[in-house]
């Protein structure tokens, strides 16, 4: 234990999801060591990325403006939605340049054990989505351990009845897995063999 501002420093890197004790007092004593004008640059960027990014209006991916590069790219196909648990599934599906279309991030997926419920995700804004009849397919692309599973079940009810093509990314993807370690091999070859669930 460490007295004053690196004990605070070391709490507070440890505070971050995949940093240990050990990894965060690296860390802490790294910065220590570190240029002055290296740690300023590094203070001014989480300063900035608090400021200036929010979440997209239509779909929830990370943005600087009112909607995301990809909602406000008149290129895409607005008939086919990719939902997926979280910004960083995004850019994993965006490096396979398989898909096309348009994304809903819905915030997490359905975890009961940590209180996470339906109501806690974007869904609602999913089904507002999809009410105006343009989407016929709804790629569920959560990741494929028990709670995105859990959530993918849990969508594949919700939408069956409006109608929509609602498929499942395919085999490729390690069981228990995420989606954003996939390499884009292995992910594109899962969209390719996509399949139906209703």
């Amino acid at each position: 234990m460490y007295d004053g501002a690196i004990q605070d420093l070391i709490d507070e890197l440890g505070r971050l999801p995949g940093v240990g004790p050990k990894s965060a007092q690296r860390i802490a004593f790294h910065v220590l060591a570190a240029d002055p004008a290296d740690v300023t640059r590094l203070a001014d960027a989480l300063r900035t990325v608090k400021e200036k990014v929010r979440f997209c209006a239509t779909c929830g991916n990370v943005a600087e403006s009112d909607e995301c590069r990809i909602c406000a790219d008149p290129r895409r196909s607005d008939d086919v939605i990719c939902v997926v648990e979280e910004p960083k599934d995004v850019m994993a599906v965006e490096r396979t340049r398989e898909y096309r279309g348009r994304y809903h991030v819905l915030g997490g997926a359905i975890d009961p054990m940590n209180g996470v419920g339906p109501d806690d995700l974007r869904i609602r804004q999913l089904l507002t989505r999809l009410g105006d009849g343009k989407i016929e397919e709804v790629i569920i692309a959560t990741d494929p351990n028990i709670e995105g599973e859990a959530t993918a079940t849990y969508l594949a009810r919700m939408l069956s009845p409006l109608g929509i093509t609602i498929s499942r990314l395919a085999s490729g993807l390690p069981v228990g897995g995420d989606l954003e370690y996939a390499d884009e091999v292995t992910l594109g070859r899962a969209f390719e063999g996509r399949r139906t669930v209703s």
